[in-house]
Parts: C-alpha cells; sequence; structure tokens
C-alpha cells in the first residue's frame, strides 16, 4: 500500500508544486496520473521513490516512510522508476549487462542472475538482443530494456513516469502492452502520462491540477462528467467517436470494438 498523507511540496519557498495531497493505491491496482504540463506528476513519481522528501506530511509504502534514511534503500527494492527519455537511461554497454548492473546493486546472488535476466528479457520481448549495444537499439526497444532492468529486480511496483511520451505508436503500443501483462500478472502499475488514449484502459485515473489532486476515480466517468478541457487535457479518440457517434453507442475504452458494434447495428 502506497499513501500520500496531506503531502506539500515545493522547490523554492513560497513556490508550492504540491498542496495537500493525499490518496492511497492498493496492492495490484493500475493507476493512471495525468494533468497540465508542470502540474507536479513527475514531483509525484520521484516523492513516491523517495527521490525527493515531502516539505510537510508523509509519504509511506506498507510501513516504511520515504523521510526515514533507515527505511529508503528496503523502499527502493519495491518500486521502480521508467523515466521519460529512453536514450538517457542506458548506462552500461549492452542490454545484458544492463540488467545485470541492477541486480548486483540490489546483491542478487549470482546463480539467480541468468535466471532473472532470462524472465526480464522474455517479458518485454528482448530475449534476442542480449549481447545488443544501445545505438544498434530504437527508443522503443531501449525503453522495454529499462523496463526489463527494472522487472529483473522484481519490484511490487513500477512508475512509468512519462515514459511512452518520447516513442512512435508502434513503440507506445509496446510499452503499454508491457505494462498490461505486468499488471494481470499482479503488478501495481503507475502511469504517468498526458496521452490520455492511453488513460482510459487504467483502473484509476488521479488528476493533478495546479498542485491539488481534483479527480480521483474511474477514468470514463471523469471523461462523460467533467469538462477535461478545463484541465488543458484533449479528449481520448474513443470519447470524440462517442461523441460524433451522437452517443448512440454505450462508451467504451476498446474504440475498436465500439465502432464494429455500431456498424453492425447501422
Amino acid at each position: 500500500m502506497l499513501t500520500f498523507k496531506q503531502v506539500h511540496f515545493y522547490y523554492k519557498k513560497g513556490q508550492p508544486v504540491l498542496e495537500n495531497i493525499s490518496f492511497t493505491i492498493e496492492p495490484g491496482e493500475f493507476v493512471a496520473i495525468v494533468g497540465a504540463n508542470g502540474c507536479g506528476k513527475s514531483t509525484i513519481a520521484k516523492l513516491m521513490d523517495g527521490l525527493l522528501l515531502p516539505k510537510e506530511g508523509s509519504v509511506e509504502l506498507n510501513n516504511l516512510d520515504t523521510s526515514k534514511p533507515s527505511d529508503l534503500t528496503r523502499i527502493h527494492e519495491q518500486i521502480g522508476l521508467v523515466f521519460q527519455n529512453p536514450e538517457d537511461q542506458f548506462i552500461t554497454t549492452t542490454v545484458m549487462d544492463e540488467i545485470l548492473f541492477g541486480l548486483e546493486n540490489i546483491r542478487v546472488p549470482r546463480e539467480e542472475m541468468l535466471e532473472r535476466l532470462q524472465h526480464a528479457l522474455q517479458a518485454v520481448q528482448m530475449e534476442d538482443y542480449l549481447e545488443a549495444l544501445p545505438h544498434e537499439l530504437s527508443g522503443g526497444q531501449k525503453q522495454r530494456v529499462a523496463i526489463a532492468a527494472i522487472v529483473a529486480m522484481r519490484p511490487k511496483i513500477i512508475i512509468f513516469d512519462e515514459a511512452t511520451s518520447m516513442l512512435d505508436p508502434q513503440g507506445r503500443e509496446q510499452v503499454i502492452s508491457i505494462m498490461h501483462e505486468l499488471y494481470g500478472q499482479g503488478m501495481t502499475i503507475i502511469h504517468i502520462t498526458h496521452h490520455m488514449d492511453e488513460v482510459l484502459s487504467a483502473e484509476r485515473m488521479l488528476l493533478i491540477h495546479q498542485g491539488r489532486l481534483e479527480f480521483d476515480g474511474d477514468p470514463l466517468t471523469f471523461f462523460e462528467t467533467m469538462p477535461a478541457a478545463d484541465y488543458q487535457l484533449h479528449l481520448p479518440f474513443a470519447m470524440r467517436i462517442h461523441q460524433q457517434l451522437h452517443e448512440k453507442a454505450p462508451l467504451t475504452a476498446d474504440w475498436k470494438e465500439m465502432i464494429r458494434s455500431q456498424w453492425s447495428i447501422n
């Protein structure tokens, strides 16, 4: 259980980034965090992982508190963070070394490393790239390797901080598919994104607006009942199609199926 309790944060005093943020993410949830640029989404990701500490309030993972140095190592072992730019995430020379580097840092026994390496690469469909060099990989492949490096460490939670924003449509689709596969295996997924089409398939959505939590609930409910434009959010493609169909069909995250059903009716 990951809990924010009345969290306040600022980089410069008198200029708050987050104000009185409170929420709890239960084990096994798929949560999307959205909001306009500069609203504090990435700050929340860093607070979750203990890379930043609240100025007021607390961030807790079960009985661990990010403000306690003695708890941080255990928190880092249980939360993985995938960043925005895949170009910046390689710190070694091959795919294999990249994954083994993380395992060495958390002191995984050498006899266990090979099994974790193989499992992680299979999870992201990169098992044929074991010896590949960074410059030989596409942006999407680099991002998948970054995810594999996290998966190999077997955290309980993976945070994707705008992890699809710099990828082409194919790369984005591959990463989203991996997220859902991990979610299906019981992993807690936190997806920070500005692509609203990716939000509809999440179980829950948190909207951050001007440093405050404005909405916490089902994504479909938000787009059906609240003015997305007021929060500088674009309507998902499925919602736009739904409106153009004059709301004859029930709104669903699977926009292709919605169109097929309406086509068969008409």
